[in-house]
């Protein structure tokens, strides 16, 4: 068991506070090359809404991805809804995605609700498959 995880019972069916944060990974070897951004990026349309089929990265809910020292990751990410069911899933969901990747230390995947999640933020890609003009 991952000693990071958060605990998600307390969540469901509860709105997850601002900055409820989930953790993934172990310290790189040194020497290790830290993952590109790329690779990153591609664990993260690995992860979806299960109400909507497409995945996190290209429904805007990531917010940003800093990539710091030793490979470790610092995710900033929101969701559809503070209600949503999954909340408290979701990051440790990502956490443990983006902690897969080779050169990826560790992970810690913070929630956020401002700004508020609007479709603005959604890819071409994402609109045209949720038939959103």
């Amino acid at each position: 068991m991952n000693p990071y995880a958060v605990d998600l019972e307390p969540f469901f069916g509860k709105q997850v506070e601002e900055g409820t944060t989930a953790y993934a990974g172990a310290p790189l070897p040194e020497g290790t090359a830290p993952a590109p951004e790329e690779a990153i990026v591609e664990a993260l349309r690995t992860v979806h809404d299960p109400e909507i089929p497409v995945n996190i990265y290209d429904l805007g809910l990531i917010y940003a991805i800093n990539r710091q020292e030793g490979g470790n990751v610092h995710i900033l990410m929101t969701l559809t809804a503070p209600a949503c069911p999954v909340a408290g899933e979701m990051p440790v969901q990502v956490a443990n995605a983006v902690a897969g990747v080779e050169g990826v230390g560790e992970v810690e995947v913070e929630l956020t609700w401002e700004p508020p999640w609007t479709t603005d933020r959604m890819s071409e890609d994402a609109k045209m498959a949720l038939d959103i003009g």
